[in-house]
């Protein structure tokens, strides 16, 4: 997989193939990135990446110039290949973290103005995903929380609903903290 835009584009990220993950393809995260760049002034971006994986959306992040990023994952090969290409790549500001995402949620105390989240599409309590980032105040004001999701989940009905995008099977749902009356 590669780095679409930005310093480090071009740059390819490869995952070992024994990481429990399923990256968002390349052609979904352009188009993420596409979304959000009309929103989204990423030098003064505080980001977190929940479910990182391969951290492929985080150093999309830091590559467009995000002021900081927090990749989040529970599993150690993830948050040691994250460290290990940020590294490889010269990236100061990608702090990576070993943590259970629900734990974390609850004790955060950083407000970020951006929250990614691509969990395991088995994930039990992925449809909760939405009410505990708004639950536990992690967006800035302006902030913009994005959930990659499978098609079976419907979020239109959330307070914080702002948009919907589906690109082949993988789904991306915005919320934002203070919507446009």
């Amino acid at each position: 997989m590669r780095i679409i835009a930005g310093s480090l584009r071009g740059r390819r990220l490869n995952p070992p193939t024994t990481l429990p993950v399923r990256p968002t393809t390349d052609m979904a995260r352009e188009s993420l990135f596409n979304i959000l760049n009309n929103y989204v002034d990423y030098e003064d971006c505080m980001v977190m990446d929940l479910f990182a994986g391969t951290g492929a959306v985080s150093m999309e992040f830091v590559s467009r110039g995000a002021k900081e990023v927090t990749a989040i994952d529970i599993n150690g090969q993830c948050t040691d290949f994250i460290k290990s290409a940020a590294q490889q790549f010269g990236v100061k500001n990608l702090h990576v973290v070993r943590a259970d995402v629900f734990d974390l949620l609850k004790r955060a105390y950083k407000k970020f103005d951006i929250v990614f989240a691509d969990p395991p599409y088995s994930l039990e309590n992925l449809g909760a995903l939405p009410d505990l980032v708004f639950e536990h105040d992690i967006l800035t004001d302006e902030g913009i929380f994005v959930l990659e999701h499978p098609r079976e989940y419907q979020f239109e009905e959330h307070p914080h609903f702002w948009q919907h995008r589906h690109y082949g099977k993988v789904n991306f749902t915005f919320f934002a903290k203070k919507l446009d009356e």
